[in-house]
């Protein structure tokens, strides 16, 4: 926390096979069920319209030119698509999936059968065969965050190395952790660092508010909850009832809602006096553009918007991470490569124009380099029945509301494993987002798969 005082089996794996590198946002292609209005990943994620102030911050910190910005950003969308559709069909042999190169073109993913592997390659991605299951990785992630200190403050699952990774900052921390939870050592790798995370305390997202009580945070995404205008930040930054400033030191509104530890989420609902946009801070205070909110894959590129710092890029390294601060565990935050400092908390983490989450905590700084969590958005909009305000889309009735064509609704947050009927099919979600109009899920394969 960074807070700134005073200051389906084989033949669904086959249906995702198309080829991973050359698949740019182009032509619209047929859903599997023949659909002509369906959209490939990238289109759907509109990775062809990402903004130079985006582009130009990838370029810097991610060492790209600006084609290779807008090709890793297009491959990126169709791995993740091709991935999850990989994981739905794989069921309990799945092991992780991530991109690899300077343009995300490799797509590997894992698994525990090694029958699976013709079926894998057929979808263009690479096959890791490896002897643990995601599910026993995360089964036993969880073990030891019930008995977590802060003397092993962070414990993830490296898919790549398919091992559960303790993070100590005292020597023999992670091995008493592993043998008090029962926890196999052949699953755990223990690795020692001076760096323990801490929240990163200190309407458009990534500008900074102050709390009536002391402090400032950063704005993560702007929300509505019916008529109310208002943005989604930060657990730790303030408490149900308190009241914060702009930017501006005016009058904004107040926390209705905030959890903190065990996540680390809220948020606040402004006064009559601010509008909610669908805007991030991005370089130079130029708009960003948001668009949606489907979480991307291990190695994709993550940029991220906070009142200290600005405007930084940098990788997503692990999901489901769970971290001890001082205050507690918070649990299912993405870990990632991008810096932050105290004031960040609450700001905007975006992939291309894809809503990721809001920056929790960390440690190091943008001088020397760091490591940064974010609590992923989507659980955070189901959790206070929140609509993300998005660019060019009707955001459709509130959460839950029906609309015709089945239970398939606009504003509702899916998670990856749902089910939903629309036009008389049903349909699987492949990767968790908010629905929006335009997101029907015969026109968004990527997104949705018929059953």
């Amino acid at each position: 926390m960074l807070r700134r005082h005073a200051r389906a089996a084989c033949t669904a794996l086959v249906a995702a096979g198309m080829a991973l590198a050359g698949l740019q946002a182009g032509t619209a292609t047929a859903a599997p069920d023949g659909n002509p209005a369906a959209r490939t990943a990238a289109q759907t994620l509109a990775t062809a319209a990402a903004q130079p102030e985006l582009l130009s911050a990838m370029q810097r910190d991610l060492g790209l030119t600006r084609p290779q910005a807008l090709t890793r950003l297009a491959n990126e969308a169709e791995a993740g698509a091709t991935a999850a559709r990989l994981r739905q069909g794989l069921g309990g042999a799945f092991a992780g999936a991530w991109v690899d190169g300077a343009e995300s073109g490799t797509l590997t993913v894992a698994t525990t059968r090694a029958a699976d592997a013709a079926a894998i390659r057929a979808t263009g991605a690479n096959v890791r065969l490896v002897p643990h299951s995601l599910t026993a990785l995360e089964r036993a992630k969880r073990a030891l965050d019930q008995g977590a200190t802060a003397e092993a403050p962070v414990r993830y699952v490296d898919v790549r190395a398919n091992v559960l990774v303790v993070e100590e900052t005292r020597a023999g921390a992670g091995a008493r952790l592993v043998e008090a939870a029962g926890v196999p050592r052949d699953l755990v790798r223990v690795v020692r660092t001076d760096r323990a995370p801490r929240p990163l305390y200190d309407i458009r997202g990534g500008d900074a508010y102050y709390m009536g009580g002391g402090g400032r945070c950063s704005v993560g995404f702007a929300v509505t909850r019916g008529t109310t205008q208002g943005f989604a930040t930060a657990g730790h930054c303030g408490r149900a009832g308190t009241t914060t400033s702009g930017f501006n030191q005016v009058a904004q509104g107040s926390f209705q809602g905030s959890t903190f530890p065990g996540n680390d989420m809220a948020w606040v609902a402004a006064n009559t006096n601010w509008t909610s946009t669908p805007y991030v801070k991005g370089s130079g205070g130029a708009n960003v553009q948001v668009t949606g909110s489907v979480l991307q894959p291990v190695g994709a590129s993550v940029c991220r918007s906070g009142s200290t710092t600005g405007w930084h890029c940098g990788t997503i390294q692990q999901h489901n991470t769970s971290v001890t601060y001082p205050e507690g565990t918070i649990s299912g935050v993405t870990r990632t490569t991008v810096c932050a400092e105290p004031g960040d908390s609450g700001g905007s983490y975006i992939s291309g124009s894809q809503a990721q989450g809001v920056t929790s905590g960390g440690s190091g700084n943008c001088s020397s380099g760091g490591t940064t969590f974010f609590q992923p958005l989507n659980p955070l909009l189901q959790n206070y029945g929140l609509t993300l305000k998005t660019t060019g889309t009707d955001p459709g009735p509130g959460p839950g509301e029906p609309q015709p064509g089945g239970t398939w609704a606009a504003g509702k947050v899916y998670a990856a494993g749902d089910t939903v009927t629309y036009g008389g099919a049903t349909y699987r979600c492949l990767q968790g987002h908010q629905a929006q109009t335009g997101w029907e899920p015969p026109n968004v394969p990527a997104l949705w798969q018929r059953q």
